[in-house]
């Protein structure tokens, strides 16, 4: 008798073991969850930040060849007016 009681003893540490082990299991698992979780808001935001940032790049570009367009035109005309200028002061 002895040793059944010692052996049902020892089945529920074994149980009780067991038991805390799924438990710890269970606890690292929603912890994983968790993380996955905060992980991919994290990759969410960079996506749409990344794509902010090639709309402002793109616009920058824009206003870049623009300026550059300008700058085609009003430098001649700023040179002829300079040449003018000084032709109505000499003169």
């Amino acid at each position: 008798m002895d040793s059944e009681h010692r052996i049902v003893e020892l089945l529920e540490r074994i149980q009780a073991n067991q038991q805390r082990q799924l438990d710890g299991l269970q606890e690292s698992l929603r912890l994983q969850r968790e993380q996955f979780e905060i992980a991919r808001t994290q990759f969410e935001r960079a996506e749409r930040l990344n794509d902010r940032a090639e709309k402002i790049q793109a616009s920058g570009a824009k206003m870049v060849a623009t300026a550059r367009r300008a700058m085609i035109i009003i430098l001649p005309v700023i040179f002829f007016l300079l040449v003018y200028l000084s032709w109505l002061m000499l003169r």
